[in-house]
């Protein structure tokens, strides 16, 4: 996403200086940065499958003397401890995508996996998880050499699963903040198909949270030429669909975002048969709690209804999948988004409106009870008309500037957060 000052409102907060400064990388660090990454893509993993990547980032904090722990199964937290101070939590989510590569790059993933279904799959690092990875190894180094410049301690927290929404769940369920110190903050960030070498963050709503629901239609089957003799599911999930639309066109106020999508429909086995059930999902995304309780709550009256009318029996609704809005911590994302301004400069760093994408970076921040923040920095060849985003087979950031400037915001970051007595935060993100 480029930039987008002239499309929102400025929160009210001092501006850093124009001149970029410190936390760069030196050129050892830098290639191994670019070695490390490389390694990474070329070797992704399906989410909560994530073994292999986990024992590199192992041995990687086992080369900086890291101590760290196994939570959940393929998940990795490392602890630096450096005397008295605040704690602070960096994120970074490590799965790939069951998708075919087509980056053409010489480090591309050949890789296969095993999806959940038993099914063989080819493998990518197609949302960039791999720059995470990485970015938070380069500046884990870079925190390391300037000890004398911070005091504290820092959770390093390499997340499996988020691409199910399952991985950040899955290390509070397995005593995330009972085995780590309990942060103070927790940051994160997420490459996409803005311009490499530039940062954007929203103060308030980041993402979207997301749900799906799986939609069973019972009907009643007949021969197709008679339908009078059946009730037909394909019919009724088609007018529920289409009704379904105009949640968001006719019941949602205007000023507030939200998306119902239906992204599969399934029913019947042949042509002249009108089959006994269908089967649709749906899935819904908004930004606040209480918009997402209105869709939600749209959806169920509208697929019970739709069935009523047609004198169908009750439709079954399957809420399967759950993700919570990421709301950035309003004093804690203003004082970040300074920190990482300072360093880049202000012609790198920006605002920007809330996504719609989802993200379960949240979940960690308020099981702890603390504030989070959230920012996305470019991966995308600067000047590119139509760069490939995320979740395309042709993603490919740039290796620079994209990590140089991963590494380095995520290093501010931390640095402001260890380096300053912070005024006194909100206790946490409200959805």
């Amino acid at each position: 996403m480029a930039k987008e000052r002239s499309h929102i409102i400025l929160p009210m907060f001092p501006q850093a200086a124009t001149a970029p400064s410190g936390t760069g990388l030196t050129a050892a660090e830098r290639e191994q940065l670019h070695r490390f990454y490389r390694t990474l893509h070329a070797h992704p993993e399906l989410s909560m499958q994530e073994y292999r990547t986990a024992e590199r980032i192992e041995a990687e904090l086992d080369a900086m003397g890291v101590e760290r722990f196994r939570c959940t199964q393929s998940g990795v937290v490392g602890i630096v401890r450096n005397g008295a101070g605040p704690v602070v939590a960096l994120r970074a989510d490590t799965d790939g995508l069951p998708m075919l590569e087509r980056t053409g790059l010489d480090y591309a993933s050949t890789v296969h996996g095993t999806a959940a279904d038993g099914t063989q799959v080819p493998v990518m690092h197609g949302c960039g998880h791999d720059t995470h990875i990485a970015c938070l190894i380069a500046a884990l180094r870079v925190l390391l050499r300037r000890r004398e410049d911070w005091s504290g301690t820092l959770v390093a927290v390499f997340q499996p699963g988020e691409e199910l929404g399952q991985g950040a769940r899955a290390m509070v369920a397995d005593g995330l903040w009972e085995r780590a110190p309990r942060p103070d903050v927790v940051l994160g960030q997420h490459v996409s198909n803005q311009p490499a070498g530039t940062v954007t963050m929203a103060i308030g709503p980041a993402m979207a949270g997301t749900d799906s629901l799986r939609v069973t239609v019972h009907g009643k089957q007949a021969h197709g030429s008679r339908p009078h003799m059946g009730i037909d599911p394909i019919v009724l999930g088609s007018a529920m669909i289409t009704r379904l639309q105009t949640i968001v066109s006719r019941e949602v106020d205007a000023h507030e975002p939200a998306v119902v999508t239906v992204g599969v429909f399934r029913g019947g086995l042949k042509e002249n048969i009108i089959p006994e059930q269908a089967e649709f999902v749906v899935n819904v995304r908004a930004l606040t709690e209480p918009l997402r309780d209105q869709v939600l709550a749209a959806v169920r009256r509208v697929v019970r209804g739709e069935a009523e009318v047609a004198g169908a029996p009750e439709p079954e609704i399957e809420h399967y999948s759950q993700v919570p809005p990421t709301i950035n911590d309003v004093q804690a994302a203003e004082q970040t988004y300074n920190a990482i301004e300072q360093t880049l400069g202000t012609e790198q760093v920006s605002l920007e409106r809330p996504r719609m994408g989802s993200e379960d970076f949240g979940l960690l921040g308020k099981a702890a009870g603390v504030p989070s923040v959230l920012w996305f920095f470019g991966g995308a060849e600067p000047g590119a008309a139509d760069p490939p985003g995320n979740h395309s087979p042709y993603f490919a950031p740039p290796l620079e500037p994209t990590l140089s400037t991963g590494a380095r915001a995520m290093t501010a970051a931390a640095l402001h957060w260890l380096k300053t007595l912070s005024l006194p935060l909100s206790g946490g993100s409200t959805d």
